[in-house]
Protein backbone atom coordinates (compact mmCIF):
# COMPACT_ATOMS: atom_id res chain seq x y z
CA UNK A 1 0.00 0.00 0.00
CA UNK A 2 1.25 3.46 -0.95
CA UNK A 3 0.63 6.48 1.22
CA UNK A 4 0.90 9.97 -0.25
CA UNK A 5 1.06 13.06 1.95
CA UNK A 6 0.87 16.55 0.47
CA UNK A 7 2.14 19.69 2.18
CA UNK A 8 2.96 23.28 1.38
CA UNK A 9 -0.47 24.71 0.69
CA UNK A 10 -1.63 28.01 2.12
CA UNK A 11 -2.90 31.49 1.46
CA UNK A 12 -0.97 33.69 -0.97
CA UNK A 13 -1.65 36.90 -2.85
CA UNK A 14 -2.04 36.90 -6.60
CA UNK A 15 1.35 36.93 -8.27
CA UNK A 16 2.94 35.05 -5.40
CA UNK A 17 4.46 31.58 -5.23
CA UNK A 18 4.01 28.35 -3.34
CA UNK A 19 5.82 25.03 -3.44
CA UNK A 20 3.84 21.87 -2.82
CA UNK A 21 5.45 18.62 -1.77
CA UNK A 22 4.13 15.08 -1.91
CA UNK A 23 5.96 12.47 0.11
CA UNK A 24 5.31 8.84 -0.70
CA UNK A 25 5.82 5.86 1.54
CA UNK A 26 5.26 2.16 1.21
CA UNK A 27 7.54 -0.76 0.54
CA UNK A 28 6.21 -1.24 -2.98
CA UNK A 29 6.47 2.37 -4.11
CA UNK A 30 7.63 2.26 -7.72
CA UNK A 31 5.16 4.23 -9.78
CA UNK A 32 5.10 4.70 -13.52
CA UNK A 33 4.24 8.35 -13.00
CA UNK A 34 3.26 10.91 -10.41
CA UNK A 35 0.71 13.60 -11.01
CA UNK A 36 -0.79 16.72 -9.51
CA UNK A 37 -4.49 17.43 -9.78
CA UNK A 38 -6.72 20.09 -8.31
CA UNK A 39 -10.37 20.63 -7.47
CA UNK A 40 -11.88 24.06 -7.07
CA UNK A 41 -15.11 24.61 -5.13
CA UNK A 42 -18.09 23.42 -7.13
CA UNK A 43 -15.93 22.00 -9.91
CA UNK A 44 -14.60 18.61 -10.90
CA UNK A 45 -11.07 17.43 -10.36
CA UNK A 46 -8.72 18.58 -13.10
CA UNK A 47 -5.28 17.56 -14.24
CA UNK A 48 -2.40 19.94 -13.48
CA UNK A 49 0.88 18.17 -14.26
CA UNK A 50 2.51 14.78 -14.43
CA UNK A 51 6.04 13.39 -14.46
CA UNK A 52 7.18 9.86 -15.22
CA UNK A 53 9.16 8.39 -12.37
CA UNK A 54 11.89 6.86 -14.46
CA UNK A 55 12.49 9.10 -17.44
CA UNK A 56 11.14 12.35 -16.04
CA UNK A 57 8.83 12.99 -18.98
CA UNK A 58 6.62 15.95 -18.09
CA UNK A 59 3.20 17.14 -19.20
CA UNK A 60 1.33 20.25 -18.04
CA UNK A 61 -2.20 21.50 -18.36
CA UNK A 62 -2.37 24.53 -20.63
CA UNK A 63 -3.70 26.64 -17.78
CA UNK A 64 -0.47 26.27 -15.77
CA UNK A 65 2.15 26.01 -18.51
CA UNK A 66 4.95 28.51 -17.97
CA UNK A 67 3.93 29.15 -14.36
CA UNK A 68 4.09 25.76 -12.62
CA UNK A 69 7.01 23.32 -12.53
CA UNK A 70 6.77 19.69 -11.50
CA UNK A 71 9.89 17.90 -10.29
CA UNK A 72 10.84 14.79 -8.36
CA UNK A 73 13.40 13.37 -6.02
CA UNK A 74 13.52 9.63 -6.54
CA UNK A 75 15.80 9.06 -3.56
CA UNK A 76 13.33 10.81 -1.27
CA UNK A 77 10.21 9.42 -2.98
CA UNK A 78 8.94 12.98 -3.23
CA UNK A 79 7.35 14.98 -6.00
CA UNK A 80 7.10 18.76 -5.99
CA UNK A 81 4.98 21.40 -7.65
CA UNK A 82 6.50 24.86 -7.79
CA UNK A 83 3.73 27.35 -8.48
CA UNK A 84 4.68 30.86 -9.57
CA UNK A 85 2.63 33.85 -10.69
CA UNK A 86 -0.40 32.42 -8.95
CA UNK A 87 -3.85 33.62 -9.94
CA UNK A 88 -7.13 33.59 -7.99
CA UNK A 89 -8.38 30.91 -10.39
CA UNK A 90 -5.63 28.61 -9.12
CA UNK A 91 -7.50 28.40 -5.81
CA UNK A 92 -8.29 24.74 -5.19
CA UNK A 93 -7.46 21.67 -3.18
CA UNK A 94 -4.36 20.16 -4.75
CA UNK A 95 -3.88 16.41 -4.78
CA UNK A 96 -0.93 14.27 -5.73
CA UNK A 97 -1.46 10.85 -7.19
CA UNK A 98 0.58 7.84 -8.24
CA UNK A 99 0.05 5.77 -11.34
CA UNK A 100 1.25 2.22 -10.98
CA UNK A 101 3.14 0.42 -13.75
CA UNK A 102 0.81 -1.05 -16.37
CA UNK A 103 -2.08 0.97 -14.99
CA UNK A 104 -4.11 3.35 -17.16
CA UNK A 105 -5.30 5.44 -14.26
CA UNK A 106 -3.99 7.06 -11.09
CA UNK A 107 -4.40 4.47 -8.37
CA UNK A 108 -3.19 6.11 -5.15
CA UNK A 109 -4.17 9.57 -3.93
CA UNK A 110 -3.16 11.89 -1.16
CA UNK A 111 -5.57 13.72 1.10
CA UNK A 112 -5.03 17.08 -0.59
CA UNK A 113 -3.69 20.46 0.46
CA UNK A 114 -5.59 23.74 0.16
CA UNK A 115 -4.19 26.55 -1.97
CA UNK A 116 -5.97 29.89 -1.77
CA UNK A 117 -4.93 32.82 -3.93
CA UNK A 118 -6.36 36.19 -2.98
CA UNK A 119 -6.83 38.98 -5.50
Amino acid sequence: QVQLVESGGGLVQAGGSLRLSCAASGRTFNPYAMGWFRQAPGKGREFVATITWGGGFITYADSVKGRFTISKDNAENTVYLQMNRLKPEDTAVYYCAARRPASLRYDDWGQGTQVTVSS
